[in-house]
């Protein structure tokens, strides 16, 4: 019956992390979609000009 607690124990276990994780949920910053959306296009830009930079940089 050792199998059975074990089973148990680990369905359990497996519950808490589920209802505990958030993956695939927004988080909720307080800003609107708009805001979201700029925020987001400064920072691929930002990444963009550094990978640019990475890119050009002589080897």
């Amino acid at each position: 019956m050792t199998r059975g607690k074990q089973r148990e124990l680990a369905c359990q276990k497996i519950m808490k992390k589920q209802s505990n994780s958030v993956k695939g949920q927004r988080r909720d910053d307080g800003h609107s979609a708009a805001a979201r959306k700029q925020r987001d296009s400064e920072i691929m830009q930002q990444k963009q000009k550094k990978a640019n930079e990475k890119k050009e940089e002589p080897k």
